[in-house]
């Protein structure tokens, strides 16, 4: 075996040969760092790594970290959690790139010092132990300078010059000293991580938003009457007491005539279809431009400006594809695919054709010039106030231009929020989150049974997935309309919509039909029957067939409670009815405890006993503690792990208590005793 070498002095031996701890597996990261770990500001980043080292010596470590436009690393001592593995833990606090990377040593002193411990404890003479111990504060008062050399020295004095052993022993276990020598050990024999690791920090939103859909152009209410921004404007306030956040739009931009579907999907329009909002471009202009009928550019920012007013964002959708009749078809032809006769390549998806849609062609010879054009359609609307996107498709673009896009775009604008719209393969849909994608859209739409959502919750739960992937629930969308809303009437929505709205911190509602319970679809399709995406509907924003109130008090449970701000803090409770899905969100301090107990059948009532993780809730069995239900407003005093529920889907299929732990008792008066 030959020697470490590096080339330089010494020999050619490495200077890191004298460095001999080892760490390994540092969590959390993402495929060996090549991807960010993705956190908001405030979170908690909690790093762990295992660190050792030949022999017996005691170790130090410090877990370094440094915002991307800072130059020194913060850094914070490690805590040993046994066999091996270290933790500590910070908080971000600004947006932007973080880095985070682990340095240990073998500390000398601290060996010494618990070594002295023992031998001391056996009546050993400590003669020479006392020597070795102050030769090593003046070796650190050589380092300290100027600052603490001399406090170190006398360090050393006191310990050579001690009157017994006891006396040394008691030197050596003093804080003070134990400080002084953490700060000024030999940084020669220190090991530093092999890589540095990345954490983008993004703003509260991106982890915590209730998203409401609607389509612009049926936001009048009127029959025969194209919607407008000022309409929107007039929704905006029902919109806000509802509690949402982020209002969304399809895509806003000029129609396609060539090739426009009509009602239903139909290849044949009627000259007042409206056509797909998909169906980018016509002569009016492409993505950067606004439908006429919609209103002007000044109209939409408008409307951005009185959201804001109501707490409100709107997130625009991108969707890079084009109608036939798109201005850059035209002028950049190479950005697309042309068959042997002559037409352009539309989008098709065997057996599915769109025929009033074209892809990108990004294979193209010119390619850098279409990536840069996308990138500009980013640029330009949020220069006009748009910070939240809802990317369509991305997976049928290449991985290589999302991770250059939204990379640029969050290099100049790190407030910048990414929705990816990917009903796709599971490792498409990671790989795209780990690019740089906020949020996801995701399977919950199909996860029905007990089984089903436990399952999947917990793997969006476990890292590393957790650590790259927010995930969005959606009940609804234009494109879906689940069977379980076809066939389990209201019942259905209210249980779809309340597990969305508290499995997940991120959720959305494609509004108008969820909220009125429209669930009329295509025979034997998930599909909605007179789909808003190829027709304007006239829905009934006064119908007092709705669910508002409900959706409006999920949404103040939501901002009231912050266990619910977040989708990692779960524990999925023990039941004896698989009807029954119950689980317990809590903060980290235990101040805010939920159990969400939600009837999966939307035709019976269930009924069935819970089992509640009391040890990790901070609760006491045989101790009384309070259940409010925030939703039925009933309360009830339980004792012990197992508590007996039923919900009735006719009634409320779900309750949502807030746990109190500790009920007051006599010994809480100032008299008492």
């Amino acid at each position: 075996m030959s020697l470490p070498n590096t080339g330089g002095e010494n020999g050619g031996l490495s200077a890191d040969g004298r460095c001999r701890v080892v760490i390994e597996n540092m969590t959390p990261q993402v495929d060996g760092g090549r991807f960010a770990v993705k956190r908001v500001v405030g979170e908690q980043v909690v790093v762990q790594a295992d660190v050792f080292c030949d022999g017996h010596d005691e170790l130090a470590a410090l877990l370094l970290y440094r915002h991307e436009n800072e130059e020194q690393w913060h850094k914070v001592p490690m805590e040993h959690l046994g066999n091996d593995r270290w933790e500590a833990r910070f908080a971000v606090s600004a947006l932007g790139t973080c880095y985070y990377t682990i340095a240990a040593r073998v500390d000398h002193f601290l060996t010494w010092h618990k070594d002295l411990a023992k031998r001391f404890a056996v009546g050993q003479d400590l003669a020479v132990d006392r020597e070795i111990g102050a030769r090593l504060c003046e070796a650190a008062g050589l380092r300290a300078g100027s600052g603490h050399a001399g406090e170190l020295r006398e360090w050393a004095s006191r310990i050579r010059q001690a009157p017994d052993d006891a006396t040394a022993v008691r030197l050596a276990e003093d804080p003070q000293l134990a400080a002084l020598m953490a700060v000024h050990y030999d940084p020669q024999l220190v090991t530093q991580a092999e890589v540095e690791l990345r954490i983008t920090v993004e703003r509260e939103r991106a982890l915590f938003s209730a998203w409401y859909e609607f389509f612009p152009r049926s936001s009048c209410g009127e029959e025969g009457r194209h919607g407008t921004f000022a309409d929107c404007e007039r929704l905006l306030p029902e919109i806000a007491r509802m509690g949402f956040d982020v209002i969304y739009f399809p895509p806003i931009h000029p129609i396609g005539r060539i090739n426009r579907k009509g009602k239903n999907n139909s290849t044949v329009a009627e000259d007042d279809d409206p056509g797909s909002p998909w169906a980018i471009g016509a002569e009016e202009g492409g993505h950067t431009e606004i439908l006429p009928e919609l209103g002007t550019l000044e109209d939409f920012r408008r409307l951005i400006g009185r959201a804001a007013e109501l707490g409100l964002e709107v997130a625009m959708d991108i969707a890079f594809q084009c109608a036939p009749d798109h201005p850059y078809v035209r002028r950049h032809p190479a950005w697309f695919r042309w068959r042997p006769d002559g037409s352009v390549q539309y989008a098709e998806n065997p057996p599915k054709k769109y025929q009033d849609i074209i892809p990108f062609d990004f294979e193209s010879a010119e390619w850098q010039d279409l990536w840069q054009e996308l990138k500009e359609v980013f640029r330009y609307w949020i220069a006009q106030g748009v910070k939240i996107f809802r990317v369509d498709n991305p997976h049928t673009k290449p991985f290589g231009f999302w991770e250059y896009a939204i990379g640029e775009i969050k290099g100049e604008h790190p407030d910048t929020i990414f929705l990816s719209e990917a009903f796709t393969r599971p490792k498409v849909t990671y790989r795209l989150a780990k690019l740089g994608f906020s949020q996801s859209y995701t399977y919950f739409s199909w996860r029905n049974t007990k089984w089903e959502l436990e399952q999947y919750m917990r793997e969006l739960a476990t890292p590393p997935v957790r650590d790259f992937f927010r995930p969005n629930f959606w009940p609804n969308t234009p494109d879906i309309l689940p069977e379980v809303l076809q066939y389990g009437g209201k019942p259905a929505f209210i249980i779809r919509f309340i597990l969305a709205a508290t499995l997940s911190s991120n959720y959305g509602i494609y509004g108008p039909p969820f909220e009125q319970f429209v669930n009329a679809g295509m025979p034997g399709k998930e599909e909605y029957k007179d789909s808003e995406k190829y027709e304007i509907r006239c829905w009934d924003w006064g119908n007092s067939e709705h669910m508002r109130e409900l959706i409006a008090r999920i949404n103040q449970i939501r901002r009231d409670n912050p266990a619910l701000q977040t989708t990692w803090n779960m524990h999925f409770c023990e039941t004896d009815n698989d009807n029954l899905l119950c689980y317990v969100k809590s903060t980290e301090e235990r101040d805010n405890l939920l159990l969400i107990a939600v009837n999966l059948d939307p035709f019976h009532t269930q009924a069935g006993k819970i089992r509640l993780p009391m040890e990790s809730l901070g609760l006491s069995p045989g101790h009384p503690f309070l259940a409010h239900d925030l939703l039925g407003e009933g309360r009830n005093i339980w004792h012990s792990e197992w508590n007996t529920i039923e919900l009735d889907p006719h009634q409320l299929p779900a309750a949502i208590f807030r746990l109190y732990p500790r009920l007051r008792r006599e010994q809480d008066f100032d008299y008492f005793m």
